[in-house]
């Protein structure tokens, strides 16, 4: 049975920060628009308060979740356990992107190892925090971080990161206009 709360406690923290993977689900407004769906690693999710939290976005292939964010805010995060003890925990809230340049970029870039392919913070105040088990979720090992990204970003460079973001980044796949860096 499902628990929810209006807030991350300790416990919470501590099974967010001992995941290698978590999710991120948003959605535009329009009934038609299409619902997005991202997996993400590389230590890169942190809790700033009870019902503040925040993400590094790199660069990727598509930018869906800040065209949604922009058209509506919602956005819901799921972490699952993939070892021992079976737990998915959901974190509900509004969010929006923050690019370099930004008022806020200053203070939440200071909890990441910002690099050169950041893209984004994605940050998020949280309403309802739910938790459920995850008795039917398998079990992995966790082996490692990928670095091709990273290998992929030196090799673009910077003037190629930039380019890259105006060709993939600045549409949605709606057709929405996506603010970028």
């Amino acid at each position: 049975m499902g628990k929810f709360s209006d807030s991350l406690s300790e416990q919470h923290e501590s099974f967010i920060k001992a995941q290698h993977l978590f999710f991120v689900g948003s959605a535009p407004m329009h009934p038609e628009g299409h619902i997005n769906l991202s997996p993400k690693g590389l230590d890169s999710f942190r809790v700033l308060a009870p019902n503040r939290v925040a993400y590094m976005d790199i660069i990727g292939s598509g930018n869906e979740t800040a065209a949604h964010l922009a058209d509506n805010g919602r956005i819901t995060f799921m972490f699952c356990s993939f070892d021992k003890v079976p737990n998915i925990l959901r974190l509900y809230g509004k969010g929006k992107a923050v690019l370099p340049g930004d008022t806020e970029w200053d203070e939440l870039s200071a909890h990441f190892d910002i690099f050169s392919s950041t893209r984004q913070i994605i940050a998020a105040d949280i309403h309802l925090v739910q938790t459920s088990c995850g008795y039917g979720i398998p079990l992995y090992d966790y082996k490692s971080e990928r670095t091709i990204h990273f290998d992929w970003a030196e090799k673009k460079g910077e003037d190629g990161l930039k380019e890259y973001i105006q060709e993939k980044n600045s549409m949605s796949l709606d057709g929405k206009q996506i603010r970028h860096r």
